[in-house]
This record gives structure tokens, C-alpha cells and sequence, in this order.
């Protein structure tokens, strides 16, 4: 019986591969860290910052909030500091609906 296909999903990202999912500088994400106290990647001995998914989804709220939705960062901290568990359940739901978009064009391009 073959393995199923499941998700494999990492304990940690590194800088890296959080600047290729978000597509900008390291620069960026390393002040959004200083200015988002909701950011808190752990450092290993050499000071690399290592993500963890709470922090890349966190990053992808941060993202949500200022590039798509035009807050302003004192904006954003303020948001989220006041509505943290609704901001959370609305980029679950914008993820959902994402794939679900992605999804359905993949069936329409091979119909």
C-alpha cells in the first residue's frame, strides 16, 4: 500500500527561505521583527534567525496588513495588539480560500 501523501511541514525556517516565501529583502523582515513584538524567531549559537511556523504565519498577517489591506505600521501593531485571535481566524480564512482559488484554476487548465 503506498504512503499516502501528506504535507511535510519544518520545525524551523531559516532567514532564507522566509525571504523567498514572502519575495523581499532580509532587511525587511529583520525590522519588521524589531518593530512586531508578535515576531519572535529563536537565534541559534552563530545569531541565524530559525522561524517557526507561528512566526511565518504571523508574518503572513503582518504582510496582510500593510501590502494588501494598506495599514500603516503603527497601524498594523495597534490592529493586532487589539485583535489578535479575529486577525488570526481571517488569514486562516484567506489561506483556505487561496488554495481553493489555486486549486480550481490548476482543474480549469487541464479541462
Amino acid at each position: 500500500m503506498p504512503y499516502k501523501d501528506r504535507e511535510i511541514t519544518k520545525l524551523y525556517y531559516t532567514m532564507g527561505e522566509v525571504t523567498q516565501m514572502f519575495d523581499v529583502n532580509a532587511s525587511q523582515i529583520r525590522y519588521y521583527e524589531r518593530e512586531f513584538e508578535i515576531l519572535q524567531p529563536k537565534k541559534n549559537k552563530k545569531g541565524n534567525r530559525l522561524f517557526s511556523p507561528d512566526d511565518v504565519e504571523n508574518l503572513r498577517i503582518i504582510f496582510s496588513l500593510v501590502k494588501d489591506k494598506g495599514y500603516t505600521l503603527q497601524g498594523a501593531k495597534d490592529h493586532l495588539r487589539s485583535n489578535k485571535d479575529e486577525v488570526k481566524e481571517n488569514q486562516k480564512v484567506i489561506d483556505s480560500l487561496e488554495r481553493l482559488k489555486h486549486f480550481l484554476l490548476e482543474v480549469k487548465e487541464k479541462l
